[in-house]
């Protein structure tokens, strides 16, 4: 699923809202969820799962087509663990 999407979806179900303004919430909901993750906080939705970031230390890799040693600098990736509400819902055990 993609944000248009999700978007639709919520539109069909609340047909009381106008779209632009789910879009600008789902918009807003995102955003927050990245600016706390470039803060370094961690963002948990209860029953869903959290997101949290990761370092990844500096390191030499390879270029794949020239094999060329290249310097990689340290870098921060999201993570995501599932809650475990979306777990057994996944495996349908709720």
């Amino acid at each position: 699923m993609i944000k248009s999407e999700l978007v639709q979806r919520i539109a069909e179900r609340n047909s009381h809202l106008y779209q632009r303004d789910i879009e600008n919430i789902v918009t807003a909901i995102l955003d927050e969820v990245v600016k706390a993750l470039a803060r370094g906080d961690r963002v948990e939705l209860r029953g869903f799962g959290a997101f949290s970031r990761k370092a990844r230390s500096a390191r030499v890799g390879r270029n794949p087509r020239t094999g060329d040693a290249v310097d990689v600098e340290e870098k921060f990736v999201p993570v995501f663990k599932t809650g475990k509400e979306l777990r057994l819902r996944l495996n349908g055990k709720v």
